[in-house]
């Protein structure tokens, strides 16, 4: 681990709501990379200096929803509706070896780290492949791959040096229920082998009932979550297709008994008030990803509606390959803009309130924030140093503002996580990104043309 530093001469949006900020200050970070302290004015002495000269200190961002093996995939079905273009997006992956699939999730690993996201809820690429049937119905079937593509996907996350959530499919269509449980236990048992190896907060269920043909897929997730005390998060409610029988499915999680604070609905867009209260009756939770919605043409998620009710509400940066920027300011933006456009109310969602939901807001929804998603003693020390200067955006009137609707990847100058320093400028101090993208760029290349024989 490194040693202890600390961090002077900031301006700290910390997003925790027990400290008044904007502090202009500093903050501690001590051997175990955990915050230690943090406070007005100058720091006290004995440690490492990290003077960032007036720059924003905030916590690096938190994607609650992230595909992160799809970021050599951008491009591909540009303008087809969601179905068709996953169906369309993984013509490349699906046909991958696991050292493949290792060095495209090690890609978009590295993605996240150099734009400033700390944090991913990822998940990992199914060992079915998906077939579309129409813009409104799609399937995961065909030859079960390889245990190795799964575990190939965790270790490169693990080697990257992101924070994260491993969050598998059960891939129910292959296997009787014990066999499909099975296998769940075998990445239970490999993230709780790397503990203290990797930055894993743990494992997860990609819950699959938007694509099932019975009740059955939601009740194999509920016995895994409880088997193995893991969060599901589904996605549902998604496609502007189908809207009924997708709302249909939302009730087989009520039936199942699988409603509560560990389910987090991925998407969540195309609800009924019923639906919305059910779900926060229940204390569950939802993840938004407003620059793909957009991408997709899927829609805009009732987000006012949602927090009004008293759901948890969380931010993700989705795929690589449809949010095609793995930009977190333009996705605060988007969700912004979507809201404010789409009710003409120039009011909704202000800037802090964006950036808790892309921070704090998305740990709350995972269940992770007593480790991540603010700046606050205990937690982990994961920040960005944002220059405001460089490029000049102005006087600084309102940090909040200017940091969100101004700020960009233009002006993000180094991301830590844990204390380390991981990313510069842009590039990632832990790995040879050039190496990575020749991987990427070789091994998809092969495999195209393979194909295209």
């Amino acid at each position: 681990m490194p040693a202890g530093i600390v961090v002077a001469n900031a301006i700290l949006l910390t997003m925790d709501p027990s400290t008044p900020d904007p502090i202009r200050g500093w903050m501690s970070i001590g051997e175990d990379g955990r915050i230690d302290g943090l406070g007005e004015g100058v720091p006290p002495p004995g440690r490492t200096v990290v003077d960032v000269d007036g720059c924003f200190v905030a916590p690096g961002f938190v994607s609650a929803h992230s595909h992160l093996f799809t970021s050599g995939s951008r491009g591909l079905a540009a303008d087809r509706p969601l179905y068709e273009w996953i169906e369309g997006m993984t013509r490349y992956t699906e046909h991958a070896s696991a050292e493949d699939i290792y060095w495209c999730t090690l890609h978009g690993s590295l993605d996240f780290l150099n734009d400033g996201i700390t944090t991913a809820y990822d998940f990992s690429s199914s060992r079915l492949s998906f077939r579309a049937a129409s813009a409104g119905e799609g399937t995961y079937l065909g030859e079960l791959r390889p245990q190795s593509f799964s575990d190939a996907q965790y270790r490169a996350k693990a080697d990257s040096g992101i924070r994260f959530i491993h969050s598998v499919t059960l891939d129910e269509a292959a296997g009787t229920d014990e066999e499909v449980l099975s296998r769940v236990a075998h990445t239970v048992a490999l993230d709780r082998g790397a503990s203290g190896s990797a930055k894993s907060l743990g494992v997860a269920i990609s819950g699959a009932v938007q694509w099932a043909e019975s009740i059955r897929t939601a009740r194999l997730e509920v016995e895994a979550m409880r088997r193995f005390s893991l969060i599901n998060q589904p996605h549902l409610l998604e496609t502007p297709f189908s809207i009924e029988a997708q709302q249909e499915r939302f009730w087989w999680y009520e039936e199942v008994g699988a409603l509560g604070p560990d389910l987090v609905f991925g998407h969540f867009l195309h609800t009924s008030s019923e639906i919305v209260k059910a779900a926060a009756a229940a204390g569950c939770a939802m993840a938004w990803q407003p620059t793909s919605n957009a991408r997709l043409g899927s829609g805009i998620a009732d987000i006012p509606g949602c927090l009004a009710a008293g759901m948890r509400v969380g931010v993700g940066l989705d795929d690589q390959s449809c949010t095609d920027v793995s930009d977190p300011w333009q996705n605060m933006r988007m969700g912004i803009y979507l809201l404010r456009a789409s009710r003409r109310d120039a009011s909704l969602l202000g800037p802090r309130q964006m950036l808790a939901l892309h921070t704090l807001g998305s740990a709350q929804a995972l269940s992770i924030d007593h480790e991540v998603g603010s700046l606050a003693v205990g937690k982990y020390g994961d920040f960005l140093v944002v220059d405001p200067t460089k490029p000049d955006l102005g006087p600084v009137w309102d940090p909040y503002a200017t940091y969100v609707l101004a700020c960009g990847l233009r002006n993000l100058k180094q991301v830590w996580v844990g204390g380390e320093l991981l990313s510069e400028s842009g590039s990632s101090l832990q790995h040879d990104d050039g190496r990575v993208a020749r991987e990427v760029h070789t091994r998809l290349g092969t495999i195209a043309r393979r194909l295209e024989r």
